[in-house]
C-alpha cells in the first residue's frame, strides 16, 4: 500500500513530527492516530497549514496532499487569539491555530501597521516579554497553551550587522 507523508505540529508538541499513513486514510484517522500519540484526546481539531477551518474526518488525506505530502496542524483550540504590538500599538485578531508565524508577521506587519514589503522583511516577531522569535514556519497553535488559545508578540527589527 502506498503512504502519505504527513507533517505536523501542534499543542504540547514542540518540533515538527512526521508520519506515514496509507493513501486511502482520512484526515479523522489521521486525527485519532495524532491525538492518542500526543494525548490529546478526541476533542482535538485537525488543521490543514494556513488555512481558516478545521478539515472534516472524512476527507480523504490523498485529496489533499501534494508530492511531499501534507503538513498539519492539532489542537483543541479552534482559534488562537493573536495580539502582536508595534512601537505605541496593538492589533488583535483570531487566527486558525494552524497559521505560520510567517503569515501572521506578514498580516501585521503590511496589512495592519503599513510597511512595504521591504521594511516587513527588516522585523521579525518575537513572543512579547522574552527575546524568543519563532521560525516563520512555526504554527501558532504551538504557542498558544490550550487554557488560554492566545498568543501574543511584539514586532520587532532585525538588529543591522555593519562591517
Amino acid at each position: 500500500m502506498k503512504k502519505t507523508d504527513v507533517y505536523y505540529q501542534g499543542e504540547g508538541i514542540a518540533a515538527l513530527e512526521h508520519i506515514e499513513i496509507g493513501e486511502h486514510e482520512t484526515f479523522g484517522t489521521l486525527r485519532v492516530l495524532i491525538g492518542e500519540k500526543h494525548g490529546l484526546g478526541g476533542d482535538a481539531c485537525l488543521f490543514i497549514e494556513d488555512e481558516v477551518e478545521q478539515i472534516a474526518d472524512e476527507v480523504p488525506i490523498a485529496s489533499r496532499a501534494g508530492r511531499a505530502g501534507v503538513k498539519v496542524h492539532i489542537h483543541r483550540c479552534r482559534q488562537v487569539a493573536v495580539t502582536v504590538h508595534f512601537k505605541d500599538k496593538s492589533v488583535h485578531e483570531n487566527f486558525a491555530p494552524g497559521r505560520t508565524v510567517g503569515r501572521i508577521k506578514q498580516w501585521a506587519a503590511i496589512r495592519k501597521f503599513g510597511m512595504t514589503e521591504e521594511e516587513a522583511s527588516h522585523h521579525h516577531l518575537q513572543l512579547a516579554g522574552t527575546t524568543v522569535q519563532p521560525d516563520p514556519g512555526t504554527h501558532i497553535g504551538t504557542l498558544a497553551a490550550p487554557d488560554k488559545c492566545a498568543v501574543e508578540f511584539d514586532l520587532v527589527s532585525t538588529p543591522k550587522v555593519n562591517g
